[in-house]
């Protein structure tokens, strides 16, 4: 996880995301906001037995008002590589700094045997998690194709990886595509979050849902106004240093979630709301956006 150091509303990414809201707030309490919301929830999930790094920012780094948001810019793999993914925005290509994540890693005792950059033209771009819904256990990959998830990039990435890629396209109420995979849709072991109506062509929807069906998922479909109000399909299942499965999810997820639905994600883990209210709301991401898993071997 990174600190939201220069947190504020980024007029770069809020082209395409139309979840970022403006404020009449002052900078400096804005981002005094966002902090404390980080340091809590950072908290709350070391209280759940999560290990937690934080990458900090060093003297010297630029601005990066979305540094908040790691998982677009790497992944990491089983075998002990860094994939550093091509991002859509400059000021957000500023938050890639390999050297500094690899020097965290390693000190904290994981293993890294090879970062690869994937190639930038500059033109097309693959943001991360963000972009890319991962089963790993059954080597699968559900993206929503858009602006920051380029179909031939994604297609050779999972052919790299020895993925299988179902791509299709999500749309939010205003028609317009969900900026990233990850506000329509989350996969963990045993369920899917997923915005059935978001996926307009009945033929994808049938396609995606056949899919998580046939890996045995329990599906909880969310409307459109909780996936966009509520980022209720924002959220990541992580198994803790006692090897339990947590559910992290903003505060706002939580409750928009029905009663039904709770009970059905709490079967799979246990539940860690957040309240991350500012970095939601002017930042136009929510809990999952905020976690960079770690896979990398210990050393």
């Amino acid at each position: 996880m990174v600190p939201p150091s220069d947190f504020c509303f980024n007029a770069e990414t809020a082209q395409d995301n139309e979840f970022q809201q403006k404020t009449d707030q002052p900078h400096y309490l804005v981002k005094e906001s966002a902090l404390e919301e980080f340091t809590l929830m950072v908290n709350q999930l070391r209280d759940h037995h999560v290990e937690v790094l934080l990458l900090n920012k060093h003297h010297g780094d630029p601005e990066m008002p979305d540094a908040v948001f790691p998982n677009n810019w790497f992944c990491t793999r089983h075998d002990g590589t860094i994939d550093i993914m091509p991002m859509k925005t400059p000021n957000r290509r500023l938050e890639a700094r390999p050297e500094a994540l690899a020097k965290l890693l390693e000190h904290n005792g994981y293993q890294i045997r090879e970062i690869n950059q994937l190639q930038d033209s500059g033109e097309a771009f693959l943001e991360g998690t963000g972009a890319m819904i991962f089963d790993h256990r059954h080597t699968k990959t559900y993206a929503a194709l858009s602006e920051r998830c380029d179909s031939q990039l994604l297609a050779d990435y999972n052919r790299q990886r020895g993925y299988e890629t179902i791509s299709f396209n999500s749309f939010s109420r205003k028609a317009t595509p969900f900026y990233h995979t990850n506000v329509m849709m989350s996969v963990g072991e045993q369920f899917a979050v997923i915005c059935l109506d978001s996926i307009t062509d009945p033929q994808q929807r049938a396609s995606v849902e056949s899919q998580l069906k046939a890996d045995k998922k329990q599906i909880i479909d969310i409307s459109l106004a909780q996936a966009e109000e509520h980022f209720c399909a924002n959220v990541i299942q992580l198994r803790n240093l006692r090897n339990d499965p947590v559910i992290v999810l903003s505060g706002s997820a939580y409750h928009g979630f029905t009663k039904e639905q709770r009970q059905q994600i709490s079967a799979h883990g246990k539940l860690i709301p957040c309240d991350i209210h500012t970095i939601e709301s002017i930042g136009g991401g929510s809990a999952r956006c905020m976690i960079a898993e770690n896979f990398l071997p210990r050393q």
